[in-house]
């Protein structure tokens, strides 16, 4: 039973390895992680993020029969975030896709919608999303060729003079591999909670997720195999100000944080700072909802790591802000009374053995394939839900459910 479970794991692997989502979100620096629609489904505590949850096991797409439906909102069946990150009017976020294959032609599009209150409570039928970049077809390259090239990343801006508040960032691929014909389109729809803070006063207008498309505009039914190439960009017009797209490169994260939850332990009404995790040469700043302590006086910064390559567009790229930031401090110590744990693939258990009985844990999945080998990690990862190998032991396999 166990091993016809696990061959129709296998067979459904590869699609979910044929297209992408976004894996992580990028600001100034510190990585946020977003939600994993091939993982966090089979997980029974999965963590608060700010990528709103959807319906999407296979990394599939909204097709443009279901644009008049909230499906083509946030993705299928999506319900907001638990939680957000806090951002600044003029700052850059770079969206990381975990993949995304280079036969899936298309346009990036990003938009901006208000919430009226919290997001992580908005109604998505009432979000009116306003255009802040829109990159197609450029000098012979598609701006999803871009963000392969770029990593499998994407670099929006947040408008520098919008008005403070919560708003639901809309990030989306459309691909138009099969868009020369009716409903051949793909869109890739992603949603993420923000908290923009700053001292502007713009606030676009906006259209409901359900009129942003329609199956037969000039960018949706569209061939993209003909000779001369004309795409115009699907969707609204442009903010005033906004270009296709700013300068885009590669942007690693020096530090993670976790999402911001509206309320969890605040007090007088305020929320807590995210919780946020990087490693200083000398010294170490742990804080924690509203308290800190510090090991030393120095205390640690953070270097933004970027890589620029060509330009999409010609769009006016601001300063990008360096991102200063806690760690928290490793805790000492582990494992559970006296007893001291096996090195790793040592003998842990046995008739007659006398040595340690605490396994030590291997992570099978980057044991066997680190990143990027993304297709096989896809695998392992399915199998890693059916087999749960907590340890391997030499002479002794433990931990496994089948």
């Amino acid at each position: 039973m166990a091993r016809k479970s696990i061959l129709t794991a296998l067979a459904g692997a590869s699609l979910v390895a044929a297209h992408g989502h976004v894996s992580k979100v990028i600001v100034n620096g510190v990585e946020y992680q977003n939600y994993d629609p091939t993982s966090f489904p089979y997980n029974s505590n999965p963590p608060t993020v700010i990528g709103w949850t959807i319906d999407q096991k296979d990394n599939g797409f909204v097709s443009p029969d279901a644009f008049g439906t909230p499906d083509i909102i946030c993705h299928k069946s999506a319900t907001p975030a638990g939680g957000h990150a806090t951002v600044k009017a003029g700052d850059k976020i770079s969206l990381q896709w975990d993949q995304w294959p280079d036969s899936h032609k298309g346009p990036v599009i990003d938009y901006l919608a208000a919430c009226d209150g919290d997001c992580e409570t908005v109604d998505k039928t009432a979000l009116k999303f306003f255009k802040i970049d829109g990159a197609g077809y450029d000098k012979g390259v598609w701006a999803a060729d871009t963000l392969v090239k770029d990593g499998n990343s994407w670099l929006v801006q947040i408008p520098e003079d919008l008005k403070p508040g919560n708003y639901v960032l809309r990030h989306e691929i459309m691909a138009l591999h099969s868009a020369g014909q009716a409903n051949g389109a793909q869109a890739y729809p992603q949603c993420f909670n923000l908290k923009v803070e700053g001292s502007g006063s713009n606030l676009p207008s906006g259209v409901p997720g359900t009129e942003l498309y329609k199956a037969t505009d000039a960018g949706i039914l569209f061939d993209i195999y003909k000779n001369d190439i004309s795409y115009p960009v699907p969707g609204p017009a442009l903010i005033a100000g906004a270009a296709s797209s700013i300068q885009q490169s590669s942007m690693a994260a020096t530090a993670t944080a976790s999402a911001t939850v509206p309320g969890a332990g605040a007090t007088g009404g305020s929320s807590p700072a995210p919780a946020t995790t990087t490693t200083a040469a000398a010294g170490v700043t742990t804080t924690a909802a509203g308290a800190t302590t510090t090991s030393q006086a120095q205390a640690p910064t953070t270097t933004l790591a970027t890589s620029t390559k060509a330009a999409t567009t010609s769009a006016p790229a601001s300063s990008q802000a360096q991102a200063t930031t806690t760690a928290t401090a490793p805790a000492s110590g582990s494992g559970s009374g006296s007893q001291a744990a096996q090195t790793k693939w040592g003998q842990c258990g046995g008739n007659g053995w006398t040595g340690p009985t605490a396994c030590t844990y291997i992570d099978i999945i980057s044991t066997i394939c680190p990143r990027p080998c993304y297709r096989l990690r896809y695998y392992l990862a399915l199998l890693h839900f059916l087999v749960p190998v907590r340890a391997i032991c030499q002479g002794n396999l433990a931990g496994v459910a089948v």
